[in-house]
């Protein structure tokens, strides 16, 4: 009894405490409005987490459709720093959630800070350029039906684990 009694007056004394999160999250897509235009109808689908510490935005996009993906795939690179890198990874993400397996996650300097521009600065920068995060499933997002531009820096996390995981 004395037991549940302390742990009672634990969660009572505790509970005003403030809670901080990581992450703050917007259940759509909150890009700047100059972004391409064929990119709009994915907003409702798409999430924005902006954290941890600097505040970087992240745009999250999970696609459930090939065609949609592929559709879209051409005007995400209209986004992307010029020679910013493209990151390859598989699985579920914690930036697509609901355990989605296909996405695209845009990471993007702070609001207010402007991108670097210049290729040579965006691969010493990369927290100050936009750069895309593909999480690939062979199905929805398939490497072999989309071009990756020639002069970007691909970084093949898929198989950074070693075996291959479900």
């Amino acid at each position: 009894m004395n037991r549940a009694i302390a742990v009672v007056a634990a969660i009572v004394s505790l509970s005003p405490c403030t809670l901080y999160a990581l992450y703050t999250v917007d259940n759509k897509g909150s890009w700047p409005t100059s972004w391409p235009k064929e990119l709009e109808g994915l907003r409702e689908q798409s999430r924005t987490l902006v954290g941890p510490t600097r505040l970087c935005r992240h745009y999250a996009i999970p696609f459930a459709e090939r065609e949609a993906f592929e559709a879209a795939w051409p005007h995400l690179l209209k986004v992307k720093t010029k020679g910013a890198q493209i990151v390859l990874r598989r699985g579920t993400s914690f930036w697509l959630g609901d355990g989605s397996k296909a996405g695209v996650c845009i990471h993007t300097p702070p609001a207010g800070e402007a991108p670097v521009e210049d290729a040579k600065d965006a691969r010493q920068n990369a927290e100050r350029t936009i750069y895309i995060e593909l999480i690939v499933d062979g199905d929805i997002i398939d490497l072999n039906r989309i071009p990756l531009p020639p002069d970007t820096p691909i970084s093949d996390e898929r198989f950074k684990d070693g075996a291959i995981k479900p």
